[in-house]
């Protein structure tokens, strides 16, 4: 069966895209914290095999400068297909124009992305809620 592709909120089902990410796996999300995250992100993508949701990512941006793609996930049936090669190359082809894309990986995935020309940052800082979890994980180093 043909896969389905969509950047609409429409009829997105939060339940779903939650135990999607679940299964992916990129932590448990909570479903309003998504419809928020994806209804404030100017571009998504979400991939159905069969009415069922299996791939989704999204983009942050704001029209000129930047553009942040984040929250790629496939369902791990389907990962090693080159889909989520293709949600990425859906969100930078949304993205196009901006003066910088930048793409925030789950740690160990680095490869996957530099294959698909992202370079990393040697000035990238962040603020994490859990900024213990965060490092226990390799989101963040000490220093």
């Amino acid at each position: 069966m043909p896969l389905i592709w969509s950047h609409s909120i429409e009829d997105i089902d939060w339940n779903e895209l939650a135990a999607l990410y679940h299964s992916a796996p990129l932590r448990n999300k909570n479903p309003s914290g998504l419809k928020t995250a994806f209804t404030n992100s100017i571009f998504k993508c979400f991939v159905y095999e069969d009415g069922k949701l299996i791939g989704a990512g999204r983009a942050l941006a704001d029209g000129a400068d930047c553009s942040y793609i984040c929250d790629v996930a496939l369902l791990p049936s389907h990962q090693g297909l080159g889909l989520g090669k293709q949600i990425v190359a859906k969100l930078l082809e949304l993205s196009r124009g901006h003066k910088k894309i930048i793409l925030y990986s789950v740690p160990g995935k680095e490869s996957f992305y530099q294959k698909l020309g992202f370079k990393r940052m040697s000035t990238a800082m962040a603020i994490f809620e859990n900024q213990a979890g965060a490092l226990e994980q390799g989101y963040i180093n000490e220093t």
